[in-house]
């Protein structure tokens, strides 16, 4: 993504569409805020990750640096400053989900910290995020941990013969082809259909077309994820 470099970029209200924050211009003071922005991001002081983690999004959202994507852009890098300190193995927490569902509270506050300095709020209202998705990804993980430790059961139920792969296979996405039964078990085409349709009988599965491919789908995963 580009620098963005042409005037006239303004963050307007989504009830009445008028400009609520005007950010930099120009492609040289953009970057050299990056700059500085980059610099606060690797800072090794006392502040708490969680803070410098707010702190650094608003800054990004004030600097406000591409013609589009920002907002994505920051939701991504709130969880990545997370793993980058070792607060998060993996990137799985949904902080967007939060944000998202309290826009216009978003934008005030954001807004708040720019005309008033209410920096104070503002890593409140972000660190409520962060316990709220926290929360939700613990009831994800429990919910698909029961939905992975039902499947073995439901295949011995179903298709006995089923290789011990498959219940992997079909919890690393919410769906899978026949290809991809007969790679990963190494069953032939016959037998890796044979296993799926039984699957989709049963109720475990459901399938749908792609194209020229036949999709099976385990639902329950999808439903959790979508949740």
């Amino acid at each position: 993504m580009r620098v963005r470099s042409l005037p006239g970029t303004y963050i307007g209200s989504s009830k009445t569409g008028r400009p609520r924050y005007t950010p930099p211009e120009g492609a040289a003071t953009i970057r050299d805020k990056l700059g500085q922005w980059e610099e606060f991001v690797h800072s090794r002081d006392e502040l708490d990750p969680l803070v410098i983690m707010a702190a650094a999004h608003y800054q990004f959202e004030a600097i406000h640096p591409f013609a589009d994507g920002n907002g994505r852009t920051g939701r991504i890098l709130n969880i990545l400053m997370l793993v980058e300190r070792g607060l998060l193995e993996e990137p799985v927490l949904y902080l967007s989900r939060y944000i998202i569902r309290r826009k216009e509270e978003y934008y005030d506050r954001l807004l708040a910290v720019t005309e008033h300095g209410a920096w104070e709020e503002w890593p409140a209202f972000m660190l409520a995020g962060v316990e709220d998705s926290c929360r939700e990804a613990l009831e994800l993980i429990s919910t698909i941990q029961y939905l992975q430790r039902a499947m073995p059961r439901e295949l011995r139920d179903t298709v006995s013969t089923a290789d011990a792969d498959l219940p992997d296979l079909l919890f690393e996405r919410p769906y899978c082809r026949i290809q991809d039964v007969m790679d990963r078990c190494g069953v032939s085409r016959p037998t890796a259909t044979n296993w799926l349709n039984r699957l989709v009988d049963s109720g475990a599965l459901t399938s749908t077309r792609a194209g020229r491919h036949r999709l099976f789908i385990n639902h329950r995963f999808l439903d959790a994820l979508a949740a």
